[in-house]
């Protein structure tokens, strides 16, 4: 690796980079790379099942749990260490997100100081392998609306688990197919006829020798089109029985006479409070998305810089692949987007690892502002995920296609990511309600409805609140000259001004667009259906400001002058080939010119050619193991 590149991946690395050059030594290829000869379902879901197993040896999963359960508390370096394992083998990743991640976060989250102490130290060592059941085959996002109940019975002071149709079944429930023998089952709480709404439920499912226990059905959701090593079960409960203490009552609780308690009276406050402690799954998704994409990116470039296709007229060699412009145009911004998302996912990472590290006395405002960067960073980087992905595959041709080479299986095992923890579509629309909605008179009052009425009182100037480097990013901003401005298109400032007022239009004209359910007889619902193309866009648009936000605070931040050069040209690349894709926007609303849109062009094309001798130190700077990318794109082919 080349000092430019050992540079640029110190600023990629960010605040937990020594615990990515654990993750490269402590998590052996051997053990984590995705298996080399094709093995039967069952033959890898073992082997999967075994990969976290020796995960558990390394002792990185103890990171993110409480110091006095036998973890260590360091949130942010446990997510990270499972965004390396997204290099890898993404079954295992994914397995072991669900283990402890979702399982082991709903109990260490939602759970009180005696479920630590009988469960955690089981669930950091992975003896008691758990699933989180919340998703139904009927209810998947809308999880205010799940239909599995927990009814108190005070005869015998225990929860009554019932399943009452097929659309409350529990399904794609990762872990619950094969391994699983506890469950985090959410479902509606109700004590003396009356409803609380979602809490979770510690239910087991499996007995010691691994037998459905009396009244569970388990079914097996069977081969899917990715992650063939995740057993991805269906539960379904007929009036089992658990101990009311099997509740995990942090945010609500049954007392001996079985009267309900919760420190948060209003219900959707609570429930809002709950999810939002489990928003460490959302971030994960995101962070291994990435990894998943920049092994993609790695393999692609690396064969774009020695596959030769087609001699020129009187040249005696064929042309090297990346030196088409074509080519460029393919790899050089997805590379770009790239570096912009893993910037932006240690920002997310730092904020997630402060609020969650703080105690109970959390920030609404903060912990809101964690949610909504959360979901937004969850749907951009998973979709680019998605596309990145599969351009690369085309990129490498037939080679592209062949399993030896990993990209068919990077394509499989990341597509379900864009709708697992959330559908990008509705947590864009989160990001929205939350950009919306004024925390302290509306707090909790996330549903489409309230997002509605907010708008129908919300008045036009909506205000672009900067996540990174404020002062600096002020500074620019101010700075900005005109859109005809002689400084060119790659001024940051021009840039940054002309993604916050994107941003800043969209706010506006949507929140003008839902005052009309103020009007009488106005239909709530139709107002934001309509206006929901709308949403999304607004929603987009803020996430990239946030993004480009954070590379500029990381290009300032880097003590290197060559790498922050370079970060600094990259950074142009993603923002103006960010601009170029939405440029008939931009023309519509006069916010650029037809020469200017032309420089911006001229300007990606050049920023393209530019970087193209560095492709290979930007990708080397991802620093993914040799032997976890190990296929046949890598050796050049003289």
């Amino acid at each position: 690796m080349t000092d430019l590149a050992t540079e640029l991946r110190r600023t990629l690395d960010g605040r937990w980079a020594h615990i990515k050059d654990e993750a490269r030594t402590d998590l052996s290829p051997s053990d984590f790379a995705a298996p080399e000869t094709e093995l039967t379902m069952e033959e890898y879901r073992a082997h999967v099942a075994d990969a976290v197993l020796k995960i558990a040896a390394t002792g990185h999963p103890a990171r993110g749990f409480p110091k006095e359960a036998g973890g260590n508390g360091d949130l942010g370096g446990s997510v990270t260490a499972f965004e390396m394992l997204g290099h890898a083998d993404l079954s295992v990743m994914v397995k072991a997100g669900v283990h402890w991640g979702l399982f082991g976060g709903a109990v260490a989250n939602l759970g009180t100081a005696a479920h630590h102490a009988t469960y955690l130290p089981r669930i950091i060592d992975a003896t008691l392998p758990g699933c989180f059941a919340m998703t139904e085959t009927g209810h998947g996002s809308d999880v205010q609306s799940l239909g599995t109940t927990a009814t108190y019975d005070p005869d015998t002071d225990e929860l009554v688990v019932h399943t009452p149709d097929l659309r409350s079944r529990k399904d794609y429930i990762g872990g619950a197919a094969r391994d699983g023998r506890l469950a985090a089952v959410f479902a509606q709480l109700v004590t003396d006829g009356e409803s609380h709404g979602v809490h979770c439920v510690l239910v087991p499912i499996r007995d010691e020798d691994g037998a459905p226990v009396p009244g569970v059905t388990i079914g097996d959701c069977g081969p899917k089109a990715g992650l063939a090593g995740v057993d991805n079960g269906r539960l379904s409960f007929d009036h089992v029985r658990v101990p009311r203490t099997n509740l995990l009552n942090r945010y609500g609780d049954i007392d001996e006479q079985g009267r309900y308690t919760s420190p948060i009276e209003n219900s959707t406050r609570r429930f809002f409070t709950m999810l939002g402690t489990l928003v460490r799954g959302r971030v994960s998704v995101a962070g291994a998305a990435g990894a998943a994409t920049r092994t993609a990116l790695t393999l692609a470039v690396t064969y774009a810089g020695h596959r030769r296709q087609f001699t020129p007229p009187g040249a005696k060699d064929e042309v090297v692949l990346l030196d088409y412009r074509a080519h460029q145009r393919k790899l050089l911004p997805a590379l770009a987007r790239s570096y912009a998302l893993q910037l932006a996912q240690n920002q997310l990472v730092s904020l997630m690892h402060d609020i969650q590290s703080a105690g109970d006395e959390v920030d609404e405002h903060r912990q809101r502002e964690l949610e909504a960067r959360a979901a937004g960073i969850k749907a951009v980087s998973t979709a680019h995920a998605t596309a990145t992905i599969q351009m690369c595959r085309e990129a490498c041709g037939g080679a592209g296609y062949l399993a030896v080479n990993r990209l068919p299986a990077l394509k499989a095992d990341t597509d379900v990511f864009t709708t697992f923890e959330g559908d990008n579509t509705v947590l864009l629309q989160l990001v929205a309600k939350g950009l919306l909605t004024d925390y302290r008179d509306s707090f909790g009052n996330l549903d489409t409805l309230g997002m509605v009425r907010f708008g129908a009182r919300q008045l036009a100037g909506a205000v672009v609140e900067r996540t990174a480097a404020r002062g600096l990013i002020e500074r620019l901003v101010a700075a900005a000259p005109g859109r005809d401005s002689e400084k060119g298109p790659t001024d940051r400032g021009w840039q940054l001004s002309l993604f916050e007022d994107h941003e800043r239009h969209l706010l506006e004209t949507l929140a003008l667009r839902l005052r009309k359910a103020g009007k009488p007889g106005a239909d709530l619902f139709e107002v934001f259906n309509l206006a929901q193309d709308h949403v999304v866009d607004a929603a987009r648009a803020h996430v990239d400001r946030t993004i480009l936000e954070a590379f500029v605070a990381a290009i300032d931040a880097c003590e290197d002058r060559a790498a922050a050069a370079m970060l600094s040209s990259v950074c142009d690349l993603y923002a103006l080939s960010t601009i170029e894709a939405d440029k008939g926007w931009y023309l519509e609303h006069g916010r650029i010119t037809p020469a200017r849109s032309k420089q911006v062009t001229a300007a990606v094309n050049d920023l393209c050619a530019s970087l193209r001798p560095h492709a290979q130190d930007l990708v080397d700077a991802f620093g993914i193991p040799k032997a976890w990318l190990g296929t046949e794109l890598l050796a050049p082919l003289d």
